[in-house]
């Protein structure tokens, strides 16, 4: 069974076109909710996430998260990416930032309302929640850019479920397409002068701070079972 067709386009172009189905399932790929990637093995540890690997080109990658209930992938980005996630079965929350236009950065008066433990590094960037809901397949797939779309976001797991994500071009150190990890604080954790954002609106801003990689979020390599993918 075939279920991708790649492509490339005319070499004027030379970027690469990858078509799926729109209704693609979980079954589609080999999967079932049943299979142990989308158990939670110890309820005290934080969930381990599971991914797929099932093809990579120097264009673009594409592979499967599986998450376990309350599985978390924490808050990242995609440098000079374009991102392609289809929701293939169960229920996730989806929080996604772009950075604000003109933000500055660096605040450095944080407010009364701030975690000093959290502000061992001042720098932070102003940016705006692009997606902030719960998600059920089967649902539309997403599209992010590299300065929109919500290019950098966190998943969490409401139920089991898994995520088919295409990305090009796929993460490359050497390139400086390295993965970013983030916190995000609320808005009123620091004051800014000049930044001033309506009342109202402040729940639709964040700032963000880079962070290391958390110690206990684990990914995992499975070999990938599923139909085969062709090249057209």
């Amino acid at each position: 069974m075939r279920i991708m067709g790649l492509q490339t386009c005319p070499t004027s172009t030379r970027q690469p076109r990858i078509a799926w189905k729109y209704s693609m399932k979980l079954e589609d790929v080999g999967l079932n909710p049943e299979m142990p990637y989308f158990r939670t093995e110890a309820p005290d540890e934080a969930p381990k996430i599971t991914y797929l690997h099932l093809y990579e080109c120097e264009k673009f990658s594409i592979g499967i998260f599986c998450l376990p209930p309350s599985g978390v992938i924490p808050l990242h980005n995609h440098p000079g990416m374009t991102v392609f996630s289809k929701l293939l079965f169960g229920s996730m929350h989806i929080k996604s930032y772009d950075w604000a236009v003109d933000s500055p950065c660096n605040p450095c008066n944080p407010s009364a309302n701030a975690n000093p433990s959290q502000i061992q590094h001042p720098g932070v960037q102003l940016a705006k929640v692009k997606v902030d809901a719960d998600f059920t397949a089967p649902c539309n797939s997403s599209i992010l850019y590299p300065a929109a779309g919500g290019n950098m976001h966190c998943f969490t797991a409401l139920t089991a479920c898994a995520v088919l994500d295409v990305l090009g071009p796929p993460y490359s150190d050497p390139e400086g397409r390295d993965c970013t990890y983030y916190f995000d604080f609320p808005f009123t954790n620091f004051s800014v002068d000049g930044v001033s954002v309506p009342e109202e609106e402040r729940e639709g801003y964040a700032w963000l701070q880079e962070r290391e990689k958390l110690e206990d979020f684990a990914v995992v390599g499975a070999v990938y079972d599923g139909p085969v993918i062709v090249e057209c």
